[in-house]
């Protein structure tokens, strides 16, 4: 079975979380599976293989569940990027809209250092709003050379939001 059927096989949907009329792909199981772990790493360094990554950035909190294994991977460091009030150091920070309210996120203001191509990574992208703060954040000190999804909503068009940060987008699997 390929990767991307295994993590379908994988995922359940779960009905109206977080709230009404939202299907939200749950993709907890996959963590059952050690194996299919591993070839779901292999599957995101392999997507982005021949590009110049300096560090990868994952966004709280389940872009830190294949964030940091992707990182050892490609030997490169791991920027988190959280929810704010989060980091105890001197942060910078980006207020956007989601789908269903509005956040702020911030990073490290050390933790991407100048003119570092990065890779953002999060486990599911849907209109986008999430990893474009992300880039935002990012693009402040480095460049954005990349996004890498577990998931992609596909009828969402969160790549059109993306495609002004990096043409460079890639998921897993698309619903």
């Amino acid at each position: 079975m390929s990767v991307e059927n295994s993590v379908k096989a994988a995922i359940r949907d779960i009905i109206d979380f977080p709230k009404e009329g939202i299907v939200f792909k749950d993709i907890t199981p996959i963590f059952q599976d050690p194996q299919l772990c591993k070839e779901i790493v292999e599957a995101f360094v392999e997507q982005f293989k021949g590009v110049q990554i300096d560090a990868i950035a994952c966004v709280e909190a389940r872009g830190f569940f294949f964030g940091p294994m992707i990182a050892q991977k490609l030997n490169i460091p791991f920027v988190p990027i959280r929810k704010v009030g989060k980091l105890p150091y001197d942060t910078i920070s980006h207020k956007y809209d989601l789908e269903y309210g509005s956040a702020e996120i911030e990073m490290h203001k050390d933790g991407i250092k100048k003119d570092w191509k990065v890779l953002i990574h999060d486990d599911l992208l849907a209109t986008g709003g999430t990893a474009a703060a992300a880039a935002e954040l990012i693009s402040t000190v480095g460049e954005v050379v990349g996004f890498s999804f577990m998931v992609d909503l596909t009828f969402l068009n969160g790549k059109q939001v993306l495609n002004k940060y990096s043409e460079n987008i890639k998921s897993l699997v698309e619903y």
